[in-house]
């Protein structure tokens, strides 16, 4: 890529599945260019959760350097953060960039993330409704997973990772199927970008080496402490609910350390469901580009 490139547009996007190196490369891409990187994770933003969600903030250094980076530790453990949220917390940090004279690169592997910010997504604030969640808790997951179909299409199967997740995404389709005139308001901080003011970058790697790869990762952060970066978690207050609706690392381990798995178990269903969330990163992706956004695919 021609690194004037990042000058030549409002915003550059580098996306990817997990394990595809694209904290590395969005590095690499803002030292040279004097841009700062704004997160597209959603659960980076979370304090005190770093090894599970590979934050890896050692790396945002170029040539001795620290890269400035934006919504990654900003809000506490067990506060629920949601995307409507993220699209305020967005546009304050662009415009803070940008009026600073610095190019802006996104760097995350949410894709809805991404297009919430770049497609200018308006997406209603829903409020919780605790009697809606009353009778929901009374059915099955089975039951609960054929009602969000027939409200509507889920945006992908992490909708189902977990049972508060499952309630929280009908929560939000029956808000929308009562209030379709509520189509999202949003100050005047929003951000909004014509599709040829964006430029996407995709990190692409084989699928035997992206697992190889995610197998790597797992093993060194189970090194690095992971276990105990959850039981402090644990420890700290937060309750195994809390931590299992963060899925993957935090479901996993919170299940192993409450008896309810092995530690090769774990390992195994961990590495399996990362597996498959990295497949669904891809899906997704791909649909951007039916959706109309061309993405660069540059192999690593």
């Amino acid at each position: 890529m021609n690194m004037n490139d990042v000058g030549k547009y409002r915003l550059t996007v580098v996306l990817g599945p997990t394990a595809s190196g694209k904290t590395r490369y969005a590095v690499q891409l803002a030292g040279k260019t004097g841009a700062e990187i704004i997160s597209a994770d959603s659960r980076q933003i979370y304090r005190g959760m770093d090894i599970g969600t590979g934050k890896d903030l050692g790396e945002y250094v170029y040539e001795g350097t620290p890269v400035p980076y934006h919504l990654i530790d900003i809000v506490d453990a067990g506060v629920r953060y949601d995307i409507f949220r993220y699209q305020r917390d967005f546009a304050a940090a662009y415009n803070d960039i940008v009026s600073r004279g610095r190019p802006v690169i996104l760097c995350g592997g949410s894709g809805l993330y991404i297009e919430s910010v770049t497609r200018n997504y308006a997406i209603p604030e829903v409020p919780s409704n605790p009697a809606l969640r009353a009778e929901l808790e009374q059915h099955s997951d089975e039951y609960l997973i054929d009602m969000l179909k027939s409200l509507t299409t889920p945006h992908n199967t992490t909708d189902y990772d977990t049972r508060k997740r499952l309630i929280r995404a009908i929560e939000i389709a029956v808000y929308q199927k009562e209030h379709p005139e509520d189509t999202g308001v949003f100050g005047k901080s929003m951000v909004e970008f014509a599709p040829d003011e964006v430029h996407y970058i995709g990190l692409s790697v084989s699928r035997d080496e992206r697992n190889a790869r995610i197998d790597r990762r797992l093993d060194a952060r189970l090194k690095e402490g992971m276990v105990d970066e959850v039981r402090r978690l644990l420890e700290g207050g937060l309750s195994p609910d809390d931590l299992i609706y963060y899925g993957f690392e935090y479901k996993f381990v919170t299940l192993y350390l409450t008896g309810q798995m092995s530690y090769d178990e774990m390992r195994t269903k961990l590495a399996i469901a990362i597996h498959q969330f990295a497949k669904r990163q891809m899906t997704w992706f791909r649909g951007m580009e039916r959706r109309g956004i061309h993405i660069d695919w540059v192999s690593v």
